[in-house]
């Protein structure tokens, strides 16, 4: 990969995917200036309509679309048709949201004057978007933005581009501008110089936690851009009594192996209160030796394929090398069929022993077990963490939920539910390393745009009060 171009690789295959010359930051961003003083002025209606347009592109083209999003991946076809469909359905999520949100409002006036509240867009939004939701997650920030009247410059993650060309193609065909929703081709470089470029209003990122901290130490003394974080999560899954095994383990399966790990709410630590543990350990290796891991057009189905790249799947294999010889005991060894291409068996290993576990989200599919004495120690566990994203409670009765709920910290908290598949109906986030306390999904309509609180009178209309001479 040159400094001019940007490459993408399949990562099932190794084979060359897609190329494109890297953009002008400055040309990118004066094309969106340029153009967001007659989108914004648009009818909030007209936007609406065009964004529903988007999702009808996107609906033409779904099976282009699921192909492409697997090749560029590696995940599986049929999680990639379920990626199309979210994006589909986020326009009329984010419409209904902006109405609840950032609607329109008559408050009470004084001296028989009105009062109102009404919201404005930023102007110029930069989306920084990952590689394991290519389009789905940075669509979570476009359509809402555009909604409230922002344009938008979409920076697709360097591993993806692919498919977000084709994304923003969908908005070009719907009838919207594309210097309105703008493609822009660029790796890590291009990247921080959109987010320091003096003209651009806010960002939106979503991706790891370090390159989170970077730009909002970039933009901590520009309290004028609106930042918004949606960064990833050392989530927990603590399981205490419960008879259904089985189910059990089917929902840890699920949160720790699906996408291959590769999401920000996959189940990190399974935290195993001590009745329990040999129980739901054999049954959750015993699933996880029952896997499929495969290309992703392969019969039958894989449930899950592989990382996005080699670098990726070194990475995983050393941290799984790391807690082995650190006092890790491993349940399920990790395995690697190719070394040339990124493909990993589901890994499982208990790290109870291990005192000082490092808090860093693994991005894949490694799952640490963690042994408790009980409920509350498990709980304890849990939020021995910096990152607080996801987490899950399997078992037990309403009043533990209760007392988990009450202590978590965490921004998703579910009870006998995995620790991923978060409604785009409900907001979306975390606290600590996990995001900055602007929650994406139906709350995304809040940073898309800023209130204005007006009262207002037809004339000017005032009297003179204490404090002035008779005149």
């Amino acid at each position: 990969m040159s400094q001019n171009e940007i490459i993408s690789f399949e990562p099932a295959t190794g084979e060359e995917l897609w190329r494109g010359k890297v953009g002008d930051v400055d040309a990118a961003v004066d094309r969106a200036r340029r153009a967001w003083p007659a989108w914004a002025a648009k009818p909030l209606a007209n936007r609406m309509e065009l964004c529903r347009r988007f999702a009808n592109e996107v609906r033409a083209a779904s099976d282009r679309f699921a192909e492409l999003i697997a090749k560029e991946t590696g995940k599986p076809l049929w999680e990639a048709r379920t990626e199309v469909e979210a994006v589909i359905n986020k326009v009329e999520i984010s419409i209904n949201a902006y109405a609840e949100r950032t609607g329109q409002k008559k408050l009470d006036g004084a001296l028989a004057g009105s009062a109102a509240l009404r919201h404005k867009p930023h102007g110029v939004m930069v989306v920084l978007g990952p590689y394991n939701f290519p389009a789905h997650l940075p669509n979570g920030h476009i359509v809402p933005a555009l909604i409230a009247g922002n344009v938008v410059i979409f920076k697709p993650s360097e591993k993806t581009p692919a498919v977000g060309e084709l994304l923003m193609e969908c908005f070009t065909k719907a009838g919207m501008s594309a210097a309105v929703a703008q493609f822009f081709v660029g790796g890590p470089e291009e990247g921080k110089a959109l987010v320091a470029h003096r003209d651009i209003d806010g960002v939106l990122f979503t991706g790891s936690a370090q390159a989170g901290i970077a730009i909002n130490k970039r933009l901590a003394t520009n309290p004028g851009k609106i930042v918004a974080l949606e960064m990833g999560g050392n989530n927990p899954i603590v399981v205490t009594d419960t008879p259904l095994i089985n189910d059990a383990a089917i929902l840890i399966a699920r949160s720790a192996f699906t996408t291959a790990g590769q999401r920000c709410t996959a189940a990190r630590r399974l935290i195993v209160v001590e009745s329990m543990y040999d129980a739901i350990v054999e049954e959750v290796k015993r699933l996880s030796d029952r896997l499929i891991v495969g290309e992703p057009f392969a019969e039958p189905a894989p449930f899950m394929g592989c990382l996005i790249d080699n670098d990726a799947a070194d990475q995983l294999v050393e941290s799984f090398l790391y807690f082995l010889s650190n006092g890790g005991k491993a349940i399920k060894h990790m395995t690697r069929p190719d070394d040339n291409l990124p493909f990993l068996s589901p890994a499982i290993i208990d790290t109870t022993k291990i005192k000082d576990r490092p808090d860093v989200e693994l991005f894949g599919p490694l799952l640490q077990v963690i042994k408790v004495k009980d409920l509350d120690a498990g709980i304890a566990e849990a939020n021995n963490t910096r990152f607080g994203l996801s987490a899950s409670l399997i078992g037990g009765t309403p009043q533990d939920y209760n007392r988990f709920w009450a202590n978590i910290r965490a921004g998703i908290v579910n009870w006998n539910q995995p620790t991923n598949g978060a409604s785009s109906k409900a907001p979306f986030g975390g606290l600590g390393l996990s995001g900055n306390h602007r929650p994406a999904a139906f709350y995304a309509a809040d940073y898309c745009a800023y209130p204005v609180a007006s009262s207002e009178m037809d004339q000017p209309r005032a009297t003179v009060g204490v404090g002035f001479r008779d005149g």
